[in-house]
């Protein structure tokens, strides 16, 4: 084990703290390693919504050129940021133990939900889900690192911005508070709640590695880190992905969850305003997962989907 792995990472806390992760977990079996910390467009642009930058792969395409040109030899992401196809000659061989899937919304006061309210968040997903359940809320844009948002949201009148669990959970920024969650922030002091009622981004609260698909030796080490559970149930959740968007952004949300040996599977598609909502459920054995996304996502297609993200991709143009 005298080859050294080095670990190509965003460097934005959260990421650094998610290659750190996979650091200990690496050197515990006995592996040498180096973190090499490489700035994304994703985080060099915040006055765009990502819709507005082609999304897909934007966190993760700097590091897929390190990985090519030989500058790092894997990458640790967000699965959730993930393109469902990885690029020519790098595979995913790890994915690590998933974390919480739920999205948060951090209010700075307590909200009285039937009266007007403004709502942060940059995700078209959590945009069309708050207003299809809240119509009379207006949803405005927010973009940064988690610790950008949050000073955002002190430094605005808003009355709340949608995060993901894991990421705060991650960087100690929630702690148990009575029935809802502390957020613990030297420049930030709200309530978390959680939205149990969103359905999350695919894969979201999962980390995965990525490797050479020609680097024997780092794919034979990362493969040792991979959760099978959480493997497939991001696998089922990627595949409902791929199927519905075919290339195209739009308000896609998937969970897969084991239950008593079962995986409960739900998918949803909406318009972008929200006002339209397309939703499935089904129930399988774990041992007959394979393509149970993508018969999903072809389910909600034939029954309304096809022609919803077809009006989608109009109105992106």
């Amino acid at each position: 084990m005298d080859k050294v792995i080095r670990i190509g990472t965003r460097d934005s806390q959260l990421a650094l703290w998610q290659a750190n992760a996979v650091k200990s977990k690496l050197e515990a079996l006995g592996y040498k390693t180096e973190l090499v910390p490489v700035k994304s467009t994703g985080d060099l642009v915040l006055d765009k919504p990502l819709y507005e930058m082609g999304i897909t792969g934007i966190f993760t395409k700097t590091l897929d050129i390190a990985m090519l040109n030989g500058t790092v030899d894997i990458a640790v992401h967000s699965m959730k940021d993930v393109p469902t196809a990885l690029p020519k000659g790098i595979i995913q061989s790890a994915v690590l133990e998933r974390a919480a899937t739920q999205d948060v919304l951090v209010a700075n006061k307590p909200i009285d939900y039937s009266k007007p309210c403004i709502i942060a968040t940059g995700s078209l997903r959590r945009k069309a889900q708050w207003l299809h359940k809240y119509p009379h809320h207006t949803v405005i844009d927010l973009r940064g690192n988690v610790q950008t948002r949050l000073k955002k949201l002190k430094d605005n009148n808003w009355d709340g911005a949608i995060f993901a669990k894991a990421g705060l959970e991650r960087l100690r920024y929630l702690t148990n508070y009575l029935s809802e969650e502390k957020i613990e922030s030297i420049s930030f002091s709200g309530v978390g709640k959680d939205l149990d009622w969103m359905l999350p981004a695919p894969a979201q609260g999962a980390m995965v590695i990525v490797t050479l698909k020609n680097d024997d030796f780092c794919t034979q080490a990362i493969s040792k880190l991979n959760h099978k559970p959480s493997e497939v149930c991001t696998e089922i959740e990627r595949d409902f992905l791929k199927t519905l968007e075919g290339g195209c952004t739009a308000p896609i949300g998937a969970l897969a969850e084991f239950i008593e040996n079962k995986i409960r599977f739900r998918g949803c598609l909406f318009s972008l305003g929200g006002s339209k909502k397309l939703d499935i459920g089904t129930n399988f054995d774990f041992t007959s997962f394979k393509n149970k996304g993508t018969i999903a996502a072809n389910e909600l297609l034939e029954n309304g989907g096809q022609e919803l993200m077809e009006k989608i991709k109009k109105e992106m143009v």
